[in-house]
């Protein structure tokens, strides 16, 4: 700031003593002198005096005008801010500039108006007929979407080989899970662990499972499931056979499935082909009841006790909208069987109690393999037992099942209760078959 006042008294000193000095050259003229601009040109710089040194008198006027200079700047709002220059000439541009733009929003506003309707009529119309060029191209491109992406679907799901065969002779529908291609990544790791779930319907009654193939696009499955079917009902109802990615933490998702009405094939011969899976939705689980188990193990003596108290809400299995349920209790050690046992049948009902105790001699050094496997049935005089749901508890098992048999280890000698929630049979075995991570 110094810098700069010291700058300007410079350059008005300069200006007030030329100033000074012109105005004192002015004043010694020859009054009476009268000057032609043509012909005395010449004579007229002869004649003038040179110039003399400014006198006293010039040089006090010169300073009382410098004084009256600086106390007129001195006086202004720039010195009292102490702003540089550039400063105050920046802001009298951004001043300017807000200046001109308000004047030319309102020149814009007020003398534009009458021009503007008819921009917007132009505009609605033109979207109008846009959205209906639009929606006449959308639904074609629509159609071709949608068919691209069920060929897509096609395409991404793999395909299942099987083959079908009719037993006359015993009324039997012999169905083969040969292999499967082409299968789509449903884990993390770009693979999955597809198996292939087979059943009829409307009935749903009986449905097998084939082995989980673990990390595997292309498995090979070779398995084969038979259905007791008279020929004369075969005709009513669907083969199903659905393709599962296994998950032994969650739910299962469908990957693909096929369906095959019985009346459209000739089993006159042996059947044997390739198909598309299609999308499939997941199955919805259905609810096969809860059973409440006590287990007590004891290391010192080595004795495991398995009570089995009562069962709730299970699933209607007779025509009369009951069932005749008794549990079967398997224990077994690294998949083989050691032992089973088996409640009484409690005859019609939905909610029984059985309040039954069984007793397995098991080391304390076996313990941590046990496995042992819940199974209600629904008992049938004149032909097999259908199973109701199933459940396991021990080595492998997972949320319900596992955390009861952790309670029963950390409180030895004390009996543990806990309901479990009935799983489908075949659900539960392939859990079983799949190995422990």
């Amino acid at each position: 700031m110094c810098t700069t006042t010291s700058n300007q008294s410079v350059v008005v000193d300069l200006w007030l003593r030329t100033f000074a000095r012109h105005r004192e050259i002015k004043d010694k003229k020859p009054k009476g002198l009268r000057l032609n601009r043509g012909n005395n040109a010449i004579e007229e710089e002869r004649e003038r005096p040179p110039p003399q040194p400014p006198s006293h008198h010039s040089n006090h006027q010169f300073a009382s005008m410098k004084n009256k200079f600086f106390n007129e700047l001195t006086h202004l709002p720039n010195h009292k801010l102490k702003m540089p220059m550039w400063a105050v000439g920046g802001i009298v541009v951004v001043v300017l500039a807000l200046v001109g733009c308000m004047i030319f929003c309102i020149y814009k506003k007020c003398f534009n108006k009458g021009k503007k309707p008819k921009k917007v009529r132009e505009r609605k119309g033109g979207r109008g007929r846009r959205k209906k060029d639009k929606d006449g191209e959308d639904g074609d491109d629509k159609k071709d979407g949608e068919d691209g992406k069920d060929e897509e679907e096609k395409e991404s799901l793999g395909k299942l080989e099987y083959s079908l065969d009719y037993n006359f002779t015993d009324n039997q529908l012999i169905v083969g899970i040969l292999q499967a291609q082409d299968l789509p990544a449903m884990d993390m790791g770009g693979t999955s662990d597809p198996y292939v779930k087979v059943y009829m319907l409307p009935d749903k009654k009986k449905k097998f499972e084939t082995k989980v193939q673990r990390k595997n696009l292309c498995p090979v499955f070779n398995e084969t499931f038979t259905f007791k079917i008279p020929y004369s009902e075969l005709g009513g109802q669907i083969l199903v056979l659905q393709v599962f990615d296994f998950d032994r933490f969650g739910k299962h998702d469908v990957i693909g499935e096929i369906k095959i009405p019985m009346n459209s094939i000739d089993l006159g011969q042996p059947i044997h082909e390739w198909k598309d899976l299609v999308g499939g939705e997941k199955e919805e689980q259905e609810k096969l009841g809860d059973i409440c188990i006590s287990l007590r193990y004891v290391p010192t003596a080595g004795k495991l006790t398995v009570n089995i108290m009562e069962a709730k809400n299970l699933k209607k299995m007779d025509v009369g909208g009951l069932s005749d349920p008794f549990v079967k209790v398997v224990l077994q050690c690294n998949g083989k069987r050691l032992k089973k046992k088996k409640t009484t049948v409690k005859q019609n009902t939905l909610n029984p109690y059985f309040n039954e105790s069984f007793s397995f001699e098991i080391p304390f050094s076996q313990i941590q393999k046990i496995q042992v496997l819940i199974t209600v049935y629904d008992y049938d005089k004149l032909g097999s037992n259908d199973p109701i749901g199933k459940c396991w508890i021990g080595y492998g098992a997972s949320g319900v099942g596992l955390r009861h048999w952790s309670d029963m280890l950390a409180n030895p000698r004390r009996p543990v209760a806990q309901w479990h929630t009935l799983l489908p049979e075949e659900e539960v075995d392939a859990a079983l078959k799949a190995p422990i991570r």
